[in-house]
């Protein structure tokens, strides 16, 4: 079943390259856009992205780019906003319901706390995609289908790599806290180590401090051998706490940034783990367009996977390039 999905996801994507390719505009908007703004036109359909991302964030402004560059390839007019408290993206989603869009999508990094709004989105015949976080659940709250990828497995592939590398006390460091995804991540990795999982809470707005108490705890327990972070910006904090506190723990992350991509390739980082989230941005707004335009629906009632994938050595600089232009 699930290559099957994959496949469905390989043609879409197949054909939207093919007509990407015939359009004159396939400019990519800056990392540095606002937080909120709009893309295209209304003849295709006007659909708001709701996200827990804040406002540049190195991860959330390409899954912002991928959705307004679907936007302007099918007229469509696409606003995204992303906060980080779920009372607040609630209250963003009653906003996009009462403006009466074509359709919503929305990452549930908390869905407990959306569950009420996107009630009303779907009692409103408002189509809801959601991204990232909230698989598990995106079904039940009536979602058309939900786009991103299955975290406990990635996870498990961490854990797979790590172990291969002779990590066997492994540090897994969160930075959001009642993140749900991010405890399925540890899960997952603690699943296929084979050795033991600690977890640490850190906070992603302050990194300062995530750097110190990483580099605490890696001077107070000096049996870890590996960390794993969950957020490219957090994966940089713990490089440095490794290198300032003389530990030789190996390190990898979940997601990209530019800074973590140059750190992968100097060695400082083993790998990523990369979700594609230009992906998150770019398949909701084409299957949302599909949905208006001809009642398509994708997924056969499964998530669609946008990952997970590796960012290696040998891949980084390939990588570097295309995140120049804000699409990885």
């Amino acid at each position: 079943m699930r290559r099957v999905t994959g496949l469905i996801t390989a043609t879409v994507l197949g054909a939207l390259l093919l007509s990407g390719c015939s359009s004159g505009d396939n400019t990519t908007p800056s990392a540095g856009a606002p937080a909120s703004s709009a893309a295209g036109g209304q003849g295709g359909g006007t659909f708001a992205v709701i996200t827990h991302g804040a406002p540049g964030d190195s991860f959330w402004d390409v899954v912002k780019n991928g959705a307004e560059a679907a936007g302007r390839q099918y007229g469509a007019k696409v606003t995204y906003q992303g906060d980080g408290d779920p009372a607040k993206q609630a209250q963003l989603i009653d906003q996009a319901v009462s403006e009466k869009v074509d359709g919503v999508v929305v990452s549930m990094a908390n869905p407990d706390a959306l569950k009420e709004s996107i009630a009303k989105a779907v009692a409103a015949r408002i189509p809801v995609v959601t991204i990232n976080s909230g698989a598990d659940r995106s079904k039940e709250f009536g979602a058309i289908t939900h786009v991103g990828q299955s975290e406990e497995v990635a996870g498990r592939g961490a854990g797979e790599k790590l172990r291969a590398e002779g990590v066997t006390k492994l540090l897994c460091v969160i930075h959001e806290a009642g993140n749900i995804g991010l405890d399925q991540r540890c899960a997952g990795a603690t699943a296929t180590l084979g050795g033991t999982v600690e977890r640490l809470q850190v906070d992603v707005s302050n990194l300062a401090d995530a750097t110190s108490k990483i580099k605490a705890k890696l001077q107070t327990d000096t049996g870890l051998n590996g960390v794993l972070t969950l957020n490219p910006a957090v994966a940089i904090a713990a490089r440095d706490a490794i290198k300032d506190g003389g530990s030789k723990a190996r390190l990898a992350t979940f997601d990209l940034s530019a800074d973590v991509v140059d750190a992968i390739g100097t060695g400082e980082i083993l790998f990523a783990v990369d979700q594609q989230q230009y992906l998150q941005g770019w398949l909701p707004i084409t299957f949302l367009y599909l949905f208006k335009k001809n009642l398509n629906t994708v997924g056969g009632g499964l998530p669609v996977n946008t990952g997970p994938g590796f960012v290696t050595k040998e891949n980084a600089g390939q990588v570097a390039k295309l995140a120049q232009g804000g699409t990885r």
